[in-house]
């Protein structure tokens, strides 16, 4: 289902495009359904999104709405406030979902993908990159990895690091920026940071190491700087060792036994920020020298 063109680009669309606020959603598990499952899965999909539409005052045919399948692409109006979008629009929509939800052995689990930016629409539909982020968004692996390992979880919100910014943070109805989470997005040509939601739940279940950040005021993943308004223990830009990282000597980190020195028998087992063992020579801070085995030493430790 496609509407009719809006905001004069009908036809031939606008050189440049413009500005519209874009969502992306999928269906997760829809391979899965035998085809009256998918049916009235679809038809609840659309049943939430007219849901969703109606609560913010967007009528039908005053936007543009594809059918993907299993899925829907749509783009509002550049008049539509952003922030009635990533509110009473998400909020409606997870209500929908919980009321079709109610008994069901296979509820409608849906991944909602958000972004804004410069749009064409032509007569075959909608191009560019606001479009291609938006749909990057709702099929990232880290967005699939939460749907498939939290089979409680029937909506997730991921939206770009420009709304978030643009957005969410302003707060407003419905809006809520501190239940939010950062992780990186990494899939085909996108390298892009995107925000991860979850409604009525404090945080979304990051799963997996793939660019996770943390949330606001606590460690970020080691190699990772800390952004501007998200420090924690260390100032912003500061690089922060992973969280329970193990220390040790030289660039194993700890991650293996203490290694023995050549050419003599003493081992030195070095804590902290060790640069260089070089000989009996240390070079940098430690924390110790232990002659003779550690009482910790394992039975299946190399001699």
């Amino acid at each position: 289902m496609s509407s009719a063109g809006v905001n004069g680009e009908a036809g031939g669309g606008v050189a440049g495009g413009i500005h519209r606020f874009v969502v992306f959603g999928d269906i997760c598990g829809s391979g899965t359904l035998d085809m009256a499952e998918k049916g009235l899965q679809r038809a609840a999909l659309y049943a939430a999104f007219d849901d969703a539409y109606s609560s913010v005052g967007v009528e039908p045919g005053t936007f543009h709405q594809e059918d993907r399948g299993d899925g829907i692409l749509a783009a509002l109006r550049p008049d539509v406030p952003p922030s009635l979008m990533v509110g009473r629009w998400i909020d409606t929509l997870y209500e929908s979902l919980r009321a079709h939800n109610k008994g069901r052995a296979r509820p409608l689990r849906l991944r909602i993908g958000m972004n804004a930016g410069l749009v064409v629409q032509d007569q075959h539909g909608l191009v560019g990159r606001a479009v291609d982020l938006a749909a990057r968004l709702c099929d990232s692996p880290m967005a699939k990895r939460i749907m498939n390992e939290t089979p409680g979880v029937d909506l997730l919100v991921v939206v770009s690091d420009w709304l978030y910014a643009n957005v969410v943070v302003e707060g407003g109805p419905y809006v809520e920026p501190d239940h939010y989470r950062r992780a990186r997005i990494r899939s085909k040509e996108t390298d892009e940071v995107a925000w991860f939601h979850v409604p009525r739940r404090p945080a979304p279940p990051l799963i997996g190491p793939e660019g996770e950040s943390a949330p606001r005021g606590e460690r970020a993943p080691e190699g990772e700087r800390v952004p501007e308004g998200e420090r924690g223990p260390a100032a912003a830009g500061e690089r922060v060792p992973a969280t329970g990282a193990r220390t040790g000597v030289g660039p194993s980190r700890g991650d293996g036994p203490t290694p023995r020195t050549g050419g003599g028998n003493r081992t030195y087992q070095v804590g902290g920020d060790l640069l260089d063992i070089h000989g009996n020579t240390i070079h940098g801070g430690f924390t110790g020298i232990r002659k003779g085995p550690g009482p910790d030493a394992g039975a299946g430790e190399p001699a």
